[in-house]
């Protein structure tokens, strides 16, 4: 029975592993597609007191939270982000901006990046508007 028990365990923990990396991946390819089309990230997997942002970018003077979410398909990933998440994300958001110049005046927007087991990207832009 242990031999059951650790071969179950190691099986949870491979895909886990695999899960994580996966997200990395999909975070690298997200934040290439920001940086190429002109708005630099400027912090990855930024944590706060609160939570954690997967991408933070600049368009201009606004600042873009981004949060990544991969699955088998753009709407699966979608499913993903639970209502939950949201407020901590925008809390976190609120906790970066008070280190800008701007403090809470900083111009925001949250995006989410979906990301299909092909790799392709499908961003929604000022998806958590209020």
């Amino acid at each position: 029975m242990t031999a059951g028990v650790s071969s179950a365990s190691a099986l949870r923990e491979s895909r886990g592993r695999t899960s994580f990396l996966a997200g990395i991946a999909a975070e690298d390819q997200v934040s290439q597609l920001y940086d190429r089309s002109g708005r630099p990230v400027i912090a990855r997997r930024w944590r706060g007191s609160i939570g954690e942002i997967d991408l933070i970018a600049r368009e201009g003077d606004v600042v873009v939270f981004i949060e990544v979410k991969k699955s088998a398909t753009h709407a699966q990933a979608a499913e993903h982000l639970t209502y939950r998440q949201q407020q901590r994300i925008m809390a976190t958001a609120s906790e970066f901006v008070g280190g800008e110049p701007k403090g809470q005046m900083t111009d925001m927007r949250f995006d989410v990046a979906l990301v299909d087991a092909m790799g392709r990207i499908e961003i929604i832009e000022n998806a958590l508007a209020a």
